[in-house]
């Protein structure tokens, strides 16, 4: 349901925004005043946030709602327990106003320029979507410990299906027709479906190009359902089955680049050697050359100055799958 209060007639008659920006969110108290600080920071200026309050219990909408009292490019929904693709799927596909859909999440953070970025490449017709490079981080983007890989050439089914250059949704804006042509989000998937609806959307004919320039940071968070162990493996199996339907099956290289991947994220949640070891023993069975190359190389790019919050608490580290 809207939050009437701030979905306003002059907000409906306004001229409409270049880009939307859907943010979903839960308990996000600790970080959702970061996140919408570095939006107000872009240097691309036209745009709306459709914040997607998801039956949040911590003061989440009040602190959302007071900053739209500040910054009335942020609007403020309802989604009460519906979960997360129903909360992308009623702000990307029933309520924005843009022609571009930018993801967001909770605590990400978003390098001043990306949406000028994003703007610039997605004028190009022939362009339906576009990421960047992100850093991975847990409690501040000076610690961040990698950065996701840029694909060369247009995104293919295959490389979703191996280490997912574009790896969070937050770090992908598409066209809003392209996105209301895939259908969405299905709502049966765990943690949100992103990656089979990412196999949907590039099977589907969607012409997907990387940006090798670092657009951001995303934050690890402790509580996000979709790096569970659980909900990954479920999404992934659903992804090939969607792309089953579009004839591609992993390629053996592809298969790798996934055991490499899991084999990075046991590391980096210290879930020991014999689980370390046996994904890199089976991505090198799959294919040496997809396992061992081309790695992660770290990505330029400036920290962004944060205004100290005090009695802020930083958040529990855990990387997203």
């Amino acid at each position: 349901m809207t939050d009437a209060a701030h979905i306003t007639p002059e907000t409906r008659t306004a001229p409409p925004p270049a880009v939307t920006i859907v943010l979903p969110c839960g308990n996000d108290a600790e970080t959702i005043l970061d996140t919408l600080e570095s939006l107000s920071l872009q240097t691309f200026t036209d745009w709306e946030a459709i914040c997607v309050d998801d039956g949040a219990t911590d003061g989440t909408p009040v602190l959302i709602a007071t900053a739209a009292q500040h910054d009335p490019r942020i609007r403020l929904l309802r989604n009460p327990g519906q979960g997360l693709a129903m909360a992308r799927n009623s702000a990307g596909l029933d309520h924005a106003r843009g022609g571009l859909v930018a993801f967001c999440a909770p605590g990400d953070l978003w390098q001043a320029d990306k949406l000028a970025r994003l703007v610039q490449i997605l004028a190009d017709p022939a362009i339906d979507a576009a990421y960047g490079r992100v850093g991975l981080f847990a409690h501040t983007p000076a610690d961040t410990r990698g950065h996701s890989p840029v694909a060369g050439g247009d995104l293919t089914i295959d490389r979703l299906l191996g280490d997912n250059p574009v790896c969070s949704l937050s770090n992908l804006t598409l066209r809003r027709e392209v996105l209301a042509r895939s259908y969405g989000f299905d709502t049966t998937i765990p943690g949100g479906g992103d990656l089979e609806w990412m196999v949907r959307l590039v099977g589907g004919g969607a012409r997907v190009v990387g940006d090798a320039a670092l657009h951001g940071w995303c934050r690890a968070c402790a509580d996000d359902l979709a790096a569970t162990p659980d909900n990954s493996n479920e999404n992934r199996r659903r992804a090939i089955e969607t792309a089953a339907c579009f004839g591609v099956t992993p390629s053996l290289r592809s298969r790798a680049r996934h055991r490499r991947h899991l084999a990075h994220r046991a590391h980096r949640l210290g879930l020991g050697r014999a689980v370390t070891l046996h994904h890199a023993v089976i991505g090198m069975l799959c294919s040496p050359v997809g396992f061992l190359g081309p790695l992660r190389p770290p990505a330029p790019g400036a920290i962004p100055a944060r205004r100290p919050r005090p009695g802020r608490a930083g958040s529990s580290a855990c990387l997203s799958s």
